[in-house]
């Protein structure tokens, strides 16, 4: 079976590109920066599922998306999470938290109501994070074409 992404998380955000293992999602709501990493690896729920050398580039990717974004938006902490009890297929939640953000200290889960990004502000934001990750890494390609 070929890798397709899950309906939930192509609803709830936009692809700005991608590793060589996973997509990178924005999630569409704007009241945190959230970025999702979705491994392109057809029916895996867990990261134990994924082949050690996997697991390994796993890592690789959410440690650049992490400092590309905590470098952008200056964040205080960083939320990263594989929670998977409402979409199945293994994602990596990346949330960069403010000590002044509206749910801070608590978890961000179901607190505060979505505000959704424009197509400028997506576009923009895209830009800014391709620009950082290119920086980073040679191992980021910042474009996607759908399948």
């Amino acid at each position: 079976m070929s890798f397709l992404l899950h309906p939930q998380l192509e609803q709830d955000s936009v692809c700005l590109g991608h590793f060589s293992l996973s997509l990178l999602l924005l999630n569409k709501n704007k009241t945190f920066p959230w970025f999702i990493l979705v491994p392109q690896q057809a029916d895996i729920s867990e990261i134990y599922q994924l082949e050690r050398n996997q697991q390994s580039q796993l890592i690789e990717e959410s440690s650049w998306l992490s400092q590309a974004i905590m470098e952008i938006f200056n964040g205080d902490k960083l939320n990263v999470a594989a929670l998977g009890n409402q979409v199945p297929q293994l994602h990596i939640h990346h949330i960069v938290r403010h000590m002044n953000d509206p749910a801070w200290p608590k978890p961000i889960w179901g607190l505060q109501k979505e505000i959704y990004y424009e197509s400028t502000q997506i576009e923009t934001l895209t830009a800014r994070v391709n620009e950082k990750l290119q920086a980073l890494t040679t191992q980021y390609c910042a474009q996607y074409s759908e399948r």
